[in-house]
């Protein structure tokens, strides 16, 4: 996967869950098929029972799915839409299959149609979707996004809008990304700014639909709308941000996720990165040494 992106362990379900564990991880972020490809083989109940088992007996808490990068639910073109329908529908299934409580989405591009024609297409892709799995083990978390090109959900008022545009808004959450929300022109750097940014997003959308966070810096500029993470206390964001967000009673139960970038052979940067964010904790100078092995999986809150 390329760096800054979420990585998904390609070698059996039990695998991400160990490889996560080993570093002390809580929870992780996978994805439950390839991320550049429709298709996806069947799930075979062996890795299914795995997965289940080693998640159970490693203590991850929780599992979070990130959906694949080829989906856009607010496509202006029919195809794409419908194949974006069917694609998401299938990653859903996949995750209360496996026992995953959500599903990040990326809300989408409206390629030139407008943010109305985006919010209200996107709110019948949900519709669909819910209309065609009308169980509530997973559940989708719109991502907030930086606002790259005719990207929607960089405003925290466009993922409001759209869930309340859907038919079961009780149904859908929402990811905070620390370097999406900041690029597009959230503050959070200063006490006064980050309690600023959080009653916006607490009044909009609410802390009660927030499903994850995703704990990433900036190597751009504030309000630069460009997707692009580094490392914590590396970038644009700084130290203090994350010291903030860190001890925020609010996050206590919410999984954070590292979507910083990785090298393919080695946890020695997500290591450093848990270690970093553990170290701002209040009253914590750190945790127990862990062995970096080779892992794909984010994690949060060792």
């Amino acid at each position: 996967a390329a760096p800054g992106r979420p990585h998904v362990d390609r070698r059996g379900g039990g695998q991400a869950i160990e490889r996560g564990a080993s570093i002390g991880c809580t929870a992780i972020q996978v994805f439950t098929k390839s991320n550049h490809q429709w298709s996806a083989r069947p799930l075979p109940e062996e890795e299914v029972v795995r997965f289940r088992t080693e998640r159970a007996r490693r203590g991850i808490g929780e599992v979070v799915a990130h959906d694949s990068y080829l989906i856009n639910l607010c496509s202006p073109d029919n195809v794409l839409y419908e194949k974006s329908i069917e694609s998401c529908l299938l990653e859903l299934r996949r995750c209360e299959t496996l026992g995953n409580e959500t599903l990040v989405v990326h809300p989408g591009g409206h390629m030139g149609q407008g943010e109305d024609f985006a919010m209200r297409r996107l709110a019948a892709a949900i519709d669909s979707i819910h209309g065609r799995m009308p169980g509530r083990c997973a559940s989708i978390a719109l991502e907030t996004m930086a606002g790259q090109g005719t990207v929607i959900g960089h405003r925290f008022e466009q993922i409001a809008g759209v869930i309340a545009l859907t038919r079961d808004p009780d149904r859908v959450g929402v990811c905070f990304d620390t370097c999406h929300v900041f690029a597009a022109g959230y503050d959070l750097r200063t006490r006064a700014t980050y309690d600023e940014t959080m009653r916006g997003f607490d009044s909009e959308i609410g802390f009660a639909r927030l499903r994850a966070v995703h704990v990433n810096d900036s190597k751009k500029e504030i309000g630069s709308r460009v997707d692009r993470h580094e490392h914590i206390g590396k970038g644009f964001l700084g130290l203090e941000a994350f010291r903030l967000l860190m001890n925020d009673p609010r996050l206590e139960t919410v999984p954070l996720l590292l979507e910083t970038p990785k090298d393919e052979k080695t946890l020695k940067e997500d290591v450093e990165n848990l270690d970093r964010l553990i170290g701002l904790v209040a009253g914590r100078a750190g945790r127990r040494p862990v062995k970096a092995e080779a892992t794909e999986a984010g994690g949060s809150r060792p």
